[in-house]
């Protein structure tokens, strides 16, 4: 599974719902990216992304 190595924010579960209002089980993924991050490729969301910017 995937996580973001700064905030370790992983995939939450959920429910989808139909016009009938039926709930089957569904997935959130999070907007994993890879960034160089001290010389070394590591799997960052793109919210951390946005504050290192913000930050520099």
């Amino acid at each position: 599974m995937a996580r973001c190595y700064i905030c370790n924010k992983r995939a939450q579960t959920g429910n989808k719902r139909s016009h009938s209002n039926i709930a089957t089980k569904r997935k959130f993924k999070v907007n994993i990216q890879t960034k160089k991050i001290d010389g070394a490729k590591r799997k960052v969301c793109a919210s951390c992304i946005r504050t290192m910017n913000k930050v520099k």
